[in-house]
C-alpha cells in the first residue's frame, strides 16, 4: 500500500536539494600523528582468554569426576553411615560448583521451574537417604540429579 504525500517534490527538484546539502571538507591538517601518539600512550588490554568460557565446564566436570571416582571406589557399605557421608560430601561439592556458576548468570524465568524441580528432587532424595541409609541406589539417583542441575545451569551460563 502506497501513501501519497502531497508535498512530494519532483525528481529534479529533489536532486538539486540533495546536492545543496553540506559537503564533506578535508581536515585542515594531518590528524594521524596525534591519533598515533594517543594510541601509543593508551595502555593496551590483552584479549579476554578463552578459558573463561571453559571454566564452568571444567569446574562441573571436576566435581562430577570426584564424585564418580569416590562412588566407584567405595565398597558396598556395611552400614548406612557411609552412604550418608557420601551424600553429604556430594551435596557440598555440588553447592560449591553451583554457587560459582550462579554468580556468572541469572536463569531466565522459563528455566526457573526446571531448576526448582531439580533442587526439590535432590532434597527429597537426601530425605530418603536419611530415612533408609542403606539404599545405595538413592546415592546414584542423587548424583544423576545433581549432574542434570549442573548441566542446565551451565547451559544458562553459556548463553
Amino acid at each position: 500500500m502506497t501513501h501519497h504525500d502531497p508535498t512530494k517534490l519532483p525528481d529534479d527538484a529533489l536532486r538539486w536539494r540533495l546536492r545543496a546539502l553540506r559537503q564533506d571538507t578535508p581536515p585542515s591538517r594531518d590528524l594521524w600523528p596525534d591519533i598515533a601518539a594517543r594510541l601509543a600512550a593508551t595502555p593496551q588490554r590483552a584479549a579476554t582468554p578463552v578459558r573463561r568460557r571453559v571454566t564452568p565446564f571444567a569446574l562441573a566436570a571436576s566435581v562430577l569426576l570426584a564424585v564418580t571416582v569416590t562412588w566407584q571406589l567405595q565398597k558396598a557399605p556395611e552400614d548406612g553411615a557411609l552412604i550418608q557421608r557420601e551424600a553429604a560430601s556430594m551435596t557440598r561439592d555440588y553447592a560449591g560448583a553451583l554457587a560459582q556458576l550462579d554468580q556468572r548468570a541469572q536463569a531466565p524465568e522459563e528455566i526457573a521451574p526446571a531448576l526448582h524441580a531439580l533442587d526439590e528432587s535432590a532434597a527429597q532424595i537426601r530425605r530418603a537417604i536419611a530415612t533408609d541409609p542403606n539404599a545405595r541406589f538413592l546415592l546414584d539417583q542423587l548424583r544423576r540429579t545433581y549432574a542434570r542441575r549442573l548441566a542446565l545451569t551451565q547451559r544458562v551460563a553459556m548463553t
